[in-house]
């Protein structure tokens, strides 16, 4: 029975091992880190959203120049009244009387001057789209956070199941090498036994691994928003990072961040953008000029017509110019302009505040990844120290069992603790380089190499 469990296992590692390679050859090509973040930005679908915003402030911007041009109407129109009227000759009550009549006109009106209102709206358009490409930057770069943090996240779980093959392979080996000593009368029994319950152990670690490996595939073709069915990743090459990767000191990181990451630049767009909502505000104050110019003519028919002309003669007789100007000056708006200026101006020390808090956040996350990135370092060291010192132990420990020093709990205790030694240098060393791509991250570095 538990030689057809070992077959078993042997049949679920090929068959996990064909299925990665028929899946990477059905994918023709395994995703590579830099693959990925550009395949989210191009496709994730908030972005896109942000893209189609900045569509928007281009159609604003064409409107609020648009305000600057006079606007044109015309109109025309057929009329017909039935009922008394006047004759407008003898001014005597006529009865029953119908009268068709026609009229066009042609009108342009150009505002002059509106307290700098026109002025404003148009500065405040590009200022909206400056502020959703910042926001955009800023959406991108969560992404490419995101998709690297789900990436790495791939590679240490293919690793973790790299070790439980191996663990897998060696307590395999550890049984064949029991069952000889048995044989040789060399050890009980019952240490087989045992050897058998560790390789089960062990099987199931495999099972958990590669479960992991899938779940962690899963997440990031969903964050990639493409089929699972074949998605695979290439493997980075991080088998040593070192102190190198850590900066030496934050201040650099601290400075360039303050000047450039977008976060800061958009809190310090939105205070231009109240300061002219302000003066948007303002304009209610001021008069305002507007100009009008309107041509046109009518021409209208009934029975009773004293004297009648032709459609167009009647027209043409009638047409006539005529120009406006009109000034419209504020006196008492019911509060309404005094309390859209007060307003404006809180929201202005809003966006004021908002930017200190911005920059207090900024620099809180970054002194936090580099405290993070140093104590990770440190646990990175420990953890190939500690390692060193597993392997040693337990080659030592495996040589005393092999020749009936220790017996089979305590190798066994050995092991166990090779394989946590192991299994948090993976850990750590991960976790320390994700720990040192938020610094590059802050100080604006590519994330993909």
């Amino acid at each position: 029975m538990r030689k057809n469990n070992t077959l078993k296992m042997k049949y679920v590692l090929t068959t996990i091992v064909l299925l990665v390679g028929i899946s990477s050859f059905s994918q023709n090509k395994q995703w590579t880190l830099e693959a990925c973040v550009n395949h989210a930005l191009e496709n994730n679908i908030t972005v896109q959203q942000a893209q189609n915003t900045l569509l928007i402030n281009d159609q604003d911007i064409i409107a609020a120049r648009g305000q600057f041009l006079p606007s044109v109407s015309g109109s025309m129109g057929q009329r017909m009244s039935i009922g008394s009227g006047f004759d407008p000759v003898t001014n005597q009550r006529i009865n029953n009387q119908t009268t068709h009549s026609f009229n066009y006109n042609l009108s342009v009106n150009q505002n002059i001057f509106n307290g700098f209102r026109t002025l404003n709206l148009y500065k405040q358009s590009f200022l909206n789209q400056e502020i959703n490409n910042l926001e955009l930057a800023r959406i991108k770069d969560d992404i490419s956070l995101n998709v690297v943090n789900a990436y790495l996240n791939v590679l240490f779980n293919k690793e973790n199941l790299q070790t439980a093959l191996a663990q897998y392979s060696f307590t395999e080996k550890q049984l064949k090498q029991v069952k000889s000593l048995v044989d040789a009368g060399v050890q009980p029994r019952a240490n087989i036994f045992d050897a058998e319950a560790t390789l089960s152990r062990d099987e199931q670690q495999v099972t958990v691994a590669q479960n992991n490996v899938d779940l962690a595939l899963l997440n990031l073709s969903q964050l990639l928003q493409v089929s699972y069915d074949g998605f695979d990743v290439a493997t980075i090459d991080i088998d040593n990072p070192s102190s190198e990767l850590l900066y030496n000191n934050i201040k650099p990181v601290l400075n360039y961040a303050l000047q450039n990451r977008s976060e800061i630049k958009l809190a310090e767009k939105n205070i231009e953008n109240a300061e002219l909502n302000t003066e948007i505000s303002k304009s209610g104050y001021l008069p305002s000029v507007n100009f009008g110019y309107g041509f046109g003519s009518v021409w209208s028919e009934s029975k009773n017509d004293f004297t009648k002309q032709a459609f167009f003669r009647e027209l043409d007789l009638l047409k006539g110019h005529n120009f406006n100007l009109s000034v419209s000056i504020p006196i008492f708006s019911r509060f309404q302009n005094k309390t859209a200026v007060a307003k404006s101006k809180i929201q202005e020390e809003n966006s004021k505040l908002n930017l200190d808090q911005a920059k207090l956040t900024l620099e809180s996350n970054i002194q936090r990844a580099f405290t993070d990135a140093k104590a990770a370092l440190k646990a990175f060291e420990a953890a190939k120290r500690s390692l060193a010192a597993q392997e040693l132990a337990f080659s030592n420990t495996q040589e005393r069992y092999n020749i009936g020093a220790m017996n089979t709990f305590e190798l066994e205790q050995a092991r166990v603790q090779l394989i946590n030694a192991e299994a948090s240098l993976i850990n750590a060393k991960y976790d320390f380089v994700f720990k040192t791509k938020v610094l590059d991250f802050y100080m604006g570095k590519s994330l993909t190499n």
